[in-house]
């Protein structure tokens, strides 16, 4: 069976090292793991398949950007709405830019539409600035 994952739009960050700061204040301690979180408002049905090694793929300004490890979910009820909040592990991992068009929410990936992590390849992150402009002359 292929991994599934989740993937999102991450609205208002445009690098991964903005993602981190702002994930920073969310630090918490999940058994002996560090964890972060992403508030959402369903719980996705096939929770256990993305348990089984998922991660959450983040897409900022149209690209795939990078992805973290998905540790588990909480769900709740806030003023009478449920929720569910989305257990991460907080090292956000770079992956090769793959473009990305918008969507509501967050959908399944499946493992084989996955981009590789750019440590699995020879070339260094390119600067946002450079990615969007290849993304505008349609080579992304």
């Amino acid at each position: 069976m292929t991994q599934l994952h989740l993937i999102k739009l991450c609205v208002g960050v445009s690098e991964p090292k903005q993602l981190a700061g702002f994930q920073k204040r969310r630090t918490f301690k999940f058994g002996r793991k560090n964890a972060t979180w992403h508030k959402t408002r369903h719980k996705p049905s096939r929770d256990e398949e993305i348990l089984a090694g998922g991660s959450i793929y983040w897409v900022m300004n149209g690209l795939i950007r990078c992805r973290q490890p998905v540790l588990g979910f909480e769900t709740g009820v806030d003023d009478g709405v449920p929720f569910c909040k989305i257990l991460l592990a907080p090292k956000i991992v770079t992956t090769q830019p793959v473009a990305r068009r918008p969507f509501q929410g967050w959908r399944y990936l499946a493992g084989n539409d996955a981009p590789p992590d750019m440590a699995d390849t020879d070339s260094a992150p390119m600067p946002s600035e450079m990615l969007q402009e290849l993304r505008n002359l349609g080579l992304l």
